[in-house]
């Protein structure tokens, strides 16, 4: 269970924006919708949140986000901008555990009151918007205050670690990283960890030494670690181990084989499984799925990317977590509400109560 220990006040957070990140949004901004009332969400038809044409600025950086996901792909093509179309309701209703509503796709910018209503028309009754640098780690704690179906996670991304050593600005982040971490609606520190896929080896250092102290905060407010581990898993495990792990870890995107999931089942660390486990050369993630204790499974997007299978590619949002549960179910040969019940039941032991009904 994570401890709280204080609020960021309106104020605290504006003038650490100001010295680090420039504007955060209101409480205007992040309640506002674009509809009178909220519009139904009809199963096979594209959210009416979003929906391009609702927006006078589609496809312009607007909205309260940090910064807008790019619209060409790895390959250097144009990606179907496109959310995709929603899928029935959960027969239960379950938490998104790491997602990002600052970090604009597609066409539209959709607000994140709308982007919550969608997610709770579908059985998405709860997020964590994770942080992972100074801005959006503040605009999670914003976020979390607004809407009581937010808690937040903050922390600097392992990639921003060396990019934040060279210029000398690495321990100041960690300082305001710790100051957030002691928020009451901030119960985890993440996502941290290491990627050895995008930063060679001149950055495995100060990513170290950042996931290292991002393990101390963790401790020492109690709260639950959420890890992004690419290309890294030996080294993500022995540092845990040297450092202490906390009470709580999450694997954040679990990406292991299942030999990582036996470790995460003998240590009862969480495996949270997004999009990516529906892939169909996910075989090792799936063949975890099923190793995986199930009082330590979650269900996560990691929106805006990771679209689930069939929609690889294309914009991402918390009301997708429906498919990858689905998909979980189906794999498992297990009870769809069932499996959503277990879902909720360990989003809640790892982050403690959100404060709103069944939650």
């Amino acid at each position: 269970m994570c401890t709280s220990h204080h609020t960021m006040t309106a104020e605290d957070l504006a003038e650490l924006a100001a010295r680090f990140a420039g504007t955060l949004p209101s409480q205007n901004e992040l309640t506002a919708s674009i509809f009178e009332t909220p519009l139904p969400v009809p199963e096979g038809q594209v959210p009416p949140a979003y929906e391009p044409e609702r927006y006078a600025l589609a496809g312009e950086e607007s909205g309260e986000g940090t910064r807008r996901r790019s619209e060409q792909g790895q390959d250097g093509r144009r990606r179907n901008l496109a959310f995709p179309p929603a899928p029935a309701p959960l027969p239960y209703a379950i938490v998104d555990n790491h997602t990002h509503m600052d970090l604009l796709d597609g066409e539209v910018a959709v607000t994140a009151r709308d982007a919550l209503d969608t997610g709770e028309a579908l059985g998405i009754g709860a997020i964590v918007q994770v942080g992972c640098d100074v801005p959006s780690s503040l605009y999670a704690v914003r976020a979390a205050h607004a809407d009581a179906r937010v808690l937040a996670a903050v922390a600097l991304h392992p990639n921003e670690a060396p990019k934040l050593e060279e210029a000398g600005q690495l321990d100041a982040a960690l300082n305001v990283i710790e100051k957030l971490a002691q928020d009451e609606r901030v119960r985890a520190v993440g996502e941290t960890g290491l990627d050895y896929f995008r930063t060679g080896e001149e950055g495995v250092e100060a990513q170290q030494r950042s996931f290292r102290e991002h393990i101390r905060i963790a401790k020492t407010y109690g709260k639950a670690l959420q890890i992004h581990d690419r290309d890294a898993h030996e080294d993500v495990v022995r540092i845990l181990r040297e450092e202490g792990a906390p009470e709580t870890v999450i694997f954040h995107c679990y990406s292991g084989d299942p030999d990582l999931a036996e470790i995460c089942n003998g240590e009862g660390w969480y495996m949270s499984f997004a999009g990516t486990v529906t892939f169909k050369n996910s075989q090792g993630i799936q063949e975890s799925l099923k190793l995986a204790r199930r009082d330590l499974i979650l269900a996560e997007t990691d929106a805006p990317f990771l679209t689930p299978h069939p929609f690889r590619g294309r914009p991402n949002a918390s009301y997708m977590t429906n498919y990858t549960v689905r998909f979980m179910a189906q794999y498992l040969d297990a009870d769809l509400e069932e499996l959503c019940r277990d879902i909720r039941a360990n989003s809640l032991d790892a982050y403690g109560s959100w404060g709103v009904e069944g939650f």
